[in-house]
Order: C-alpha cells, then structure tokens, then sequence
C-alpha cells in the first residue's frame, strides 16, 4: 500500500509514521461516531418493562405497543360459535348486525409480528400451564385464547371444568392448561360479621393458586373506581383499621403493592414467566374521541360504534389506574412483562359489545344510553389482539 504524502526520497520510518497517524485519525473517527451511537441510544425513550422481544421474523427490535390498526380480511381467527365465549361478550349471537370489527389487525410502526398459530403454541408449550388472574377483563382474553387455540386443532380432545374462583380448559393431547382464576383485586376479599372486607395488606387466600404456574397474567383496575351497588366491599382493612372508603387510587397502589411483593418473594422467574395487563379502557364518553363533542347524561355510549379511531394517537384520557401500575411495576425486584394494551384498545372504540350482549334483557338494548357495555369487548374482536402479543412476548422473545 502506497501513501502519497510520503515521497520515495523518505525513509522507511517517514511512512511508519505517516500510516500512525493515519489510523490515529481513523480510530477517533469511530470512537466519536460510537460515542454519538451511545449518546442516541441513552436517549431512546421507551418504557422499561416492554422487553422488546427480538423477533424470528426479522432479528430486529420491535415495539410491540406502537402501531396502528389495518384492515385485514383474514381475520377473525375463530367463529362466534366457539363453545367458551359469555353470552356477555358474544355480539355476533346476539345480534350485532355489522361485521367490520372483526377485520382489523394490529400493526407495529417498526416491525411485522408473527400470526398466531395455535398449534405452534401447544407444542411450544406442551405439558405446562397457563393461568389469567384478574377480573372480566382477565376473562375476556382467556376465553378468546382457548378459541384461538381450539380453531388450529379442531377434533383435538379438551376437557372443561368451570368453577369459581378457578376455571380450567385442558386440551388434553398436549397436556396444556389454560385457566381464569377471579379475583377482581388482586388481594383478598374476606366476611367479617357478615361484611365484606377488602385486606389490602393480604393476598395469601388467593395467592395459593397460583403457584407452580409456568405462565401467570395478571390484570386488575376496573374494580377499584366501582361505587354504589357495584362496589365489591363494605369495608377497607389497611394496617388493622377498617375504613369504609378511602382514595382510590391510593388503595390500588397498597393492593398492588402487596401483590408486588409477594411475587417477588414466591414467583421463581427463571421458572415462571409473569405478565401484567394494561388498563383496558371503556368508551362510554363520545367527547373523548369526537373533537368538539359535548358529551351529555344521554350520550354516554359507545352504540353504533362501527370503526377505529385512525392515526398513532387517543385524544382521551390516560387512565390513572394506569399509572398506579406503572408506578409499583417500577419498584418491583423481578418486575413482569407489561402487556401494554392500554393505547392500542383505546382506538377501537367500535370493539365492544354494546347492547348486542347476551346479558341485555330486550328493554335494555332498547336504550343503549344507560346499558350499552362499553367497557368489555365482543369475541371474536380486540381480545384476540392481546393475545397475539402476549403469544409473541411468551414465544418469541430471546
């Protein structure tokens, strides 16, 4: 190799000199573009329980939670005719008459996910079991599993056993079992004279369950915020005094806080994997979608909601229960993977049952202002989103 500021009247050592200086000059070269690389990197935002999963695909980092809705004809991946599905989520059954809901995937800005396929699932996860632990919501999305499962293997022996608060479906061939335990808080609820009584500082009732799960999801929220004839409890016990009501909010972030720790102290995550669910949000206020709507006592109602908001973004509100979770995830010494739902199902205001639910008495959904079901979603519909993301999390992540 030549180099031309060095003439051939020079010295051997002029050009050993020369070529010093010229990898000197390189070598600073990199280093400051790898210092720029870093310095891009430290200030890439993104939430630090998303575990971006590396994906088969294409081996590159995916952000699961940001993306926008298509339209997808191959959809829905089950009919509405899949014995496990509530009479309260069923809308097809129930008379929803449009079918547009049904043809929308998810897509991440960056990256291409896999399809679910529901015998990949059994074989992958063959002889092992799956639990969702929470409220409806929790139940929404185990029922759209197993009809998600069930329609790759159509024939394939199954066995149900619904209980309360545990309910099982095996499928049998593949020794895999996938269940819903209730428990809309998370922490205990117990019967004190005839009271119910919400510990915030105990989980042990329930929390027995759950051991020896190779796959826990959790989910709580909704019942919380619930007051009057839908509150679940008479009384609040915290540190053992009894309180009729007290801040919301602060009594999710005690509850959770005992759930917090004690899966940090009983859950072996290098045996078993823990997700948890964002907030699913309800669309009972049309201003919150509807630039310039006022909302009224009347309006409050996501009836004749055919389509999802488009774009990246939600002009509504960020749930608070939301950032409680956030907030306790982030203390948390084996923090779980956050299944981030939250933005994603606050576009598809079109997904819920609305009055065409089997819970409905015909009086009901001859007024939808005061009964529609804004806050659960129709199967098949958006569940069926989650759980191709948790499929893809759970399996695909390296």
């Amino acid at each position: 190799m030549a180099f031309p500021f060095c003439s051939k009247s020079l010295s051997l050592w002029c050009c050993i000199f020369s070529f010093t200086i010229l990898c000197c000059t390189l070598f600073q070269f990199f280093d400051n573009a790898s210092a720029v690389l870093l310095v891009h990197l430290k200030n890439h935002k993104s939430h630090p329980y998303h575990r971006r999963p590396m994906l088969q695909a294409n081996q590159t980092s995916c952000s699961l939670f940001v993306g926008s809705w298509v339209v997808d004809e191959t959809y829905p991946l089950y009919s509405s005719s899949c014995p496990v599905i509530d009479p309260e989520f069923n809308c097809l059954m129930y008379g929803r008459p449009d079918t547009e809901y049904l043809k929308y995937r998810w897509k991440p800005a960056n990256c291409d996910i896999p399809r679910f396929n529901g015998l990949n699932f059994l074989l992958k996860m063959r002889g092992k079991t799956v639990m969702f632990v929470g409220d409806s919501l929790g139940r929404n999305q185990w029922q759209s599993l197993i009809c998600m499962i069930a329609a790759a293997v159509p024939g394939s022996p199954t066995q149900y056993v619904r209980g309360d608060p545990l309910s099982t479906f095996r499928f049998l061939e593949y020794s895999v079992s996938v269940s819903f335990y209730r428990a809309p808080y998370l922490v205990d609820i117990d019967s004190v004279q005839g009271k119910r009584v919400l510990k915030l500082d105990d989980i042990r009732g329930n929390a027995n369950a759950w051991r020896n799960v190779d796959v826990l999801s959790f989910n709580t929220g909704h019942w919380w915020t619930h007051k009057g004839g839908l509150q679940g409890w008479d009384y609040m016990e915290m540190d053992g005094s009894f309180y009729q009501d007290m801040d919301r909010l602060a009594a999710l972030e005690r509850g959770l806080t005992t759930w917090a720790r004690w899966v940090d102290s009983n859950i072996d995550t290098t045996r078993t994997r823990v997700f948890f669910q964002g907030i699913s949000p309800t669309h009972y206020n049309p201003s919150d979608w509807s630039a310039g709507t006022t909302a009224t006592s009347s309006s409050k109602t996501c009836y004749g909601q055919t389509t999802p908001m488009t774009g990246t973004s939600y002009p509504g509100i960020y749930p608070d229960q939301m950032k409680v979770i956030d907030t306790v995830i982030r203390e948390m010494s084996y923090p779980p993977f956050l299944l981030d739902i939250t933005l994603l199902s606050a576009m598809r205001k079109d997904a819920h049952p609305s009055i065409y639910s089997g819970d409905l008495t015909p009086e009901q959904r001859a007024n939808p202002d005061h009964s529609a079901d804004c806050s659960h979603w129709c199967l098949p519909g958006l569940p069926d989103t989650w759980n191709q993301l948790f499929y893809t999390a759970m399996l695909f992540s390296l």
